[in-house]
């Protein structure tokens, strides 16, 4: 059980590090948050938690709690960022993939899934998340739908992270068959990231993907991703939009968003190699 929090902790904490790296991508090498951990205190905060950021455009009185809800230190983000650096006795990459869960691996350790509209970002979130893995190969196209099967990724022995296809336009047509019966069936699931496109915010498909989580009793918190390429105005409104849904009508939802800045499949994140489609 203190494995599996600990686990939980870590995978969180590493979605802001590559926040941080990727924001960083344009001026430094092979950026590591000890890299990132030089810059002065008010630009530390601003890319390692930037929801706080959002702060200076509310008017006067709005509860920013659900800001600062997760909060870990400096610390934790540095063991977030050790965590998803490849040894010889902490193997990251690939494992498999499927189009049915009879075809999924049969695994025993815990496993955490992204899950999205097409286009949302997914993959590029989780190259982003491998960047200190080269070895690791995640497709990333332009093109909505990529994203065909359930793609498996072992993290050492800690946990498998799983890519799912994207839902609404251009899913795959047994879409409901494949990502519907694991998310319903896969027993080691443990916690599931749904990201949602903060320059729309919630879309039709995104409210089936949260009735879908709400009936299965499954665990799961929001990733609002692209939140550097919205204007501040829209961004703000967005993030309380879905911060008023969540507390009133999700549940199983962690309290607070977790923003990313938008990670082109083209472009070097550092750590990375780009794949071709």
């Amino acid at each position: 059980m203190h494995q599996l929090q600990r686990m939980r902790r870590l995978v969180g904490a590493n979605c802001l590090l590559r926040r941080c790296s990727a924001t960083w991508r344009s001026s430094t090498k092979n950026a590591s948050f000890s890299e990132v951990l030089q810059l002065e205190d008010k630009k530390l905060t601003g890319l390692v938690f930037p929801l706080q950021g959002l702060e200076k455009y509310l008017t006067p009185g709005v509860n920013t709690a659900s800001f600062r809800t997760f909060n870990p230190s400096l610390d934790d983000i540095h063991r977030a960022e050790a965590l998803f650096k490849p040894s010889s006795k902490h193997v990251i990459d690939y494992f498999s993939s499927a189009v049915r869960m009879d075809h999924a691996p049969q695994l025993s350790q815990p496993e955490v899934c992204f899950v999205g509209r097409s286009n949302v970002g997914k993959s590029s979130l989780i190259k982003a998340l491998f960047s200190l893995a080269p070895e690791v190969e995640v497709r990333v196209s332009k093109t909505p739908g990529h994203t065909k099967k359930m793609n498996f990724f072992k993290v050492g022995k800690y946990f498998t992270l799983v890519d799912m296809p994207g839902y609404g336009y251009r899913a795959p047509q047994d879409f409901a068959d494949m990502v519907e019966a694991y998310l319903q069936e896969r027993r080691n699931l443990k916690r599931t990231f749904l990201l949602v496109d903060s320059l729309v915010g919630f879309q039709k498909a995104d409210h089936i993907a949260i009735e879908m989580l709400k009936e299965f009793g499954i665990p799961y918190a929001l990733v609002l991703t692209k939140i550097d390429k919205v204007p501040k105005g829209l961004l703000v409104k967005n993030v309380l939009e879905i911060q008023d849904f969540a507390e009133k009508r999700m549940q199983g939802c962690f309290p607070q968003l977790f923003p990313v800045s938008f990670l082109r499949g083209h472009q070097r994140v550092p750590g990375t190699k780009f794949t071709k489609q």
